[in-house]
């Protein structure tokens, strides 16, 4: 696991973990489909380029967040889950998922 810090609080601690706009969101995609293939999770994240998407991999696997594994096979086949550590950060998120499902009622009620 990639140790940063020194930490203020367990948000500040927290927020080092899912800073990004695709880890939230890569952590969503494991969490509802299951283990993924990289361009399985491409796929269902419209807009994140190749380059960026294998840097938050990285640092997700490095953070333990999800698990990678290569099979020796050609052409390789890679396959990403979730961890324990990763599912438990799931879980946390699912209130400030349902917090922005409220914020986004709001903004459509609010361009009516």
């Amino acid at each position: 696991m990639r140790r940063r810090g020194p930490y203020v609080c367990g948000l500040d601690a927290a927020m080092d973990v899912v800073s990004g706009k695709w880890k939230a969101l890569i952590l969503w995609e494991l969490e509802a489909y299951g283990t993924r293939r990289f361009a399985e999770i491409h796929r269902g994240l419209p807009g994140v380029s190749h380059k960026v998407l294998t840097q938050q991999l990285r640092e997700m696997e490095a953070d333990g967040l999800l698990r990678r594994e290569v099979f020796p096979e050609v052409p390789p086949r890679v396959e990403y889950s979730l961890t324990e550590h990763g599912v438990s950060l799931n879980a946390a998120l699912e209130s400030l998922g349902g917090w922005g499902v409220g914020r986004i009622a709001r903004l459509e009620a609010a361009a009516d």
